[in-house]
């Protein structure tokens, strides 16, 4: 098996509450993103979005990687990995520093966000992003890219999305254990967010959604940049609980019934139709009206959707999300759950699916694989990123070079 470094690939490592993923692309000469390897395994040991068992975690972890590995016949060396949980806060800072030439330079820009993200935050917690909102320059506001422009002061808006270091550490750790390094650690939603979310959405102001198994993850975005970031500590573990009770049947039946069976809007369900529920102990199956089942989701819906809809009420966004809310993982793929949500929110809703992939492209157009293509597009990003500045570091070294040349020859 090859390395995957020499083929220029990134691999992204989704670990949920319910399922671990892993996604290696080929990066193409043109930029694209092609995946060639997909590996999906049940995540055990971790509960909301955190480790709570850290060997059953490193075992989901192999199998997954094993899997795509396999697929993609290759060996990969790192991963790009996501974290989410209620530890996950954010924050709204700025900075100022003055300009030193006439116009505005990328090291005045990393001096100013500097100063923005120069914050004090608990010894506890780590910075995981520092996302730049808007730039000013004296009294010229909303500027997005402030390179090349003439003032005396420049202040910078930016999105803070800190962690508590331990959940990281602990996340980071079972990765290890496997013999992978970790690139960077991404919060879930954000990478969501660059999967399904189109930069019109973004501009015009959107919601993502990210309904996973242990926690809801919610991004907020509005003129283009992330304002608000939040973590519910409920999802859809609270629907299979509440399935596997009422219809006393184990848990993995509750979920399967779940994917296959369950409906958000008890409406839309038919009167005569039948599902087959496992029993416990050995007891033989039983026939019940789906609509019974409906019944018993529904109620459970209503309290997560109420509990988003608050939280973007306490953001103070809510009039400014045009575009309304874009639903993706795997609770939002449920029957019924756009059409609940756009009862609930009174605002438009769809379901966010990974877009402009290439390769296996039909394994992951699937609101479940949103974060792990998202970790792939994030790794992409970032690796050109550093090409693009070790280019023009190279560049700037071979003109001191031809430089201190020309002083010594004349």
């Amino acid at each position: 098996m090859s390395k995957a470094a020499e083929r220029n690939m990134v691999v992204g490592l989704d670990i949920g509450t319910s399922r671990v993923t892993t996604l290696i692309g080929e990066v193409m000469p043109d930029g694209d993103i092609a995946v060639i390897g997909v590996g999906a395994a049940t995540a055990r040991g971790m509960d909301k979005g955190g480790v709570n068992d850290l060997n059953l975690v490193v075992q989901s972890i192999q199998r997954a990687v094993e899997e795509a590995e396999l697929m993609a016949d290759c060996r990969i060396a790192s991963v790009w990995l996501n974290i989410s949980g209620r530890h996950i806060a954010c924050q709204n800072e700025s900075g100022m520093v003055p300009i030193n030439e006439a116009e505005v330079t990328q090291d005045d820009v990393d001096s100013v966000i500097h100063a923005a993200q120069s914050v004090p935050i608990a010894q506890e917690r780590r910075i995981l992003h520092v996302l730049p909102q808007e730039y000013i320059i004296d009294s010229q506001e909303s500027i997005k890219s402030p390179i090349g422009m003439s003032g005396v002061r420049m202040e910078a808006r930016v999105h803070i999305i800190t962690c508590a270091n331990d959940m990281a550490k602990n996340i980071e750790k079972a990765v290890e254990r496997c013999g992978l390094k970790v690139e960077s650690l991404i919060f879930s939603a954000l990478a969501s967010s660059m999967a399904v979310l189109t930069e019109d959405e973004k501009d015009l102001g959107v919601a993502l959604v990210d309904m996973g198994a242990g926690t809801i993850d919610i991004n907020i975005y509005t003129g283009g940049v992330l304002r608000h970031t939040a973590v519910i500590p409920a999802a859809g573990n609270q629907v299979t609980s509440d399935i596997a009770k009422i219809f006393r049947t184990p848990l993995n039946h509750a979920e399967e019934i779940k994917t296959k069976y369950a409906c958000a809007l008890r409406e839309l369900v038919g009167k005569d139709d039948h599902i087959e529920v496992p029993s416990v102990g050995g007891r033989p199956s039983r026939s019940m009206a789906r609509h019974i089942l409906a019944e018993v989701v529904e109620p459970r819906y209503q309290e997560l959707f109420e509990l988003v809809r608050d939280q973007i009420s306490q953001s103070g966004l809510e009039e400014q999300i045009a575009a309304g809310i874009v639903l993706t993982g795997g609770c939002g793929r449920m029957e019924g759950a756009v059409e609940f949500a756009e009862e609930i929110f009174q605002m438009p809703v769809r379901l966010g699916e990974p877009l402009g992939m290439h390769g296996l492209s039909d394994y992951v157009q699937d609101p479940t694989y949103a974060t792990a293509v998202g970790l792939l597009r994030y790794a992409q990003q970032n690796v050109q990123n550093r090409q693009r500045e070790s280019s023009s570091t190279n560049v700037i070294g071979l003109g001191k070079r031809l430089l201190s040349w020309f002083k010594g020859e004349f």
